[in-house]
């Protein structure tokens, strides 16, 4: 079980403290500071079961300035993540081939 955190985020560190309480063994990614591959992220895309638009944090400055109103493909969304990780919504969760994104962080339990 991984876990992709933001320690600067709350809702983030509430879902890393679900996992805890879990008592079930998972890797924590701070992909702040490990950025996460392109295909990596597809993957989690595709785990995730929604478009690549859907995993961006859409009120980030870097959005709003750079990317909001224009017509980009979903590689193109995915590459701009890749290249800016604060756009990844988060914390997402992977388990056992599934994966969540903890918003709210209570629905991480659904998938331990």
């Amino acid at each position: 079980m991984k876990i992709y955190h933001n320690p600067r985020c709350s809702k983030s560190r509430q879902g890393l403290a679900i996992l805890e309480d879990s008592k079930l063994s998972f890797e924590i990614i701070k992909y702040l500071e490990t950025p996460i591959s392109k295909i990596e992220l597809q993957e989690i895309i595709k785990l995730l079961g929604i478009a690549p638009i859907d995993l961006v944090r859409k009120n980030e400055a870097i959005w709003k300035e750079n990317f909001k109103g224009k017509s980009l493909t979903d590689s193109e969304i995915i590459t701009a993540m890749v290249e800016n990780p604060k756009l990844i919504e988060r914390p997402i969760v992977i388990n056992n081939g599934k994966a969540i994104i903890g918003r709210p962080p209570e629905i991480i339990k659904s998938i331990l």
